[in-house]
C-alpha cells in the first residue's frame, strides 16, 4: 500500500511540473492533481492494458507509433473526468503524456539513488 501512495506522489508531482512547463496544460488545486494521479492510476492500470490488447493489430502497422494515440486518449480521458485539470488540444495531450513519463521517470531514479543499496 505504501508504494502504490508513493507512486501516487510521484505521478502529482509529476503532473504539477509538467502542467507548469506546458501552456496548453492547467491543474487548478492539489486535489485535482491527487485525482488526477489516481484517476491516471486507474486509466493506466485497466483501461491502457484493454486498449493496447485490442489495437495490437494497429500498433503493429504503425510499428508501435499508435501506442501514442493510446496515451493522448488517457489523457483527454482524465481531463474530461478530473475537475480543474484542463488539456486545450491533442498536441498538449501528447506533450504532457511524454513529459509526465519523463519527469516520473528522473523522480523514481532520483529516489532510488537516494536510497542506496540498503534493500
Amino acid at each position: 500500500m505504501l508504494r502504490f501512495i508513493g507512486k501516487i506522489l510521484v505521478t502529482a508531482l509529476a503532473a504539477l511540473i509538467a502542467a507548469y512547463l506546458l501552456p496548453g496544460v492547467s491543474i487548478r488545486n492539489g486535489t485535482s492533481v491527487i485525482l488526477l494521479s489516481l484517476v491516471l492510476a486507474f486509466l493506466n492500470g485497466i483501461v491502457k492494458p484493454i486498449l493496447v490488447i485490442l489495437t495490437i493489430p494497429i500498433t503493429i502497422i504503425t510499428l508501435g507509433l499508435f501506442l501514442l494515440i493510446i496515451n493522448i486518449l488517457i489523457i483527454k480521458w482524465a481531463s474530461m473526468i478530473v475537475p480543474g485539470f484542463t488539456v486545450m488540444n491533442w498536441w498538449s495531450a501528447l506533450y504532457f503524456s511524454l513529459l509526465l513519463s519523463f519527469i516520473s521517470y528522473i523522480i523514481n531514479n532520483l529516489i532510488k539513488t537516494g536510497q542506496g543499496n540498503n534493500r
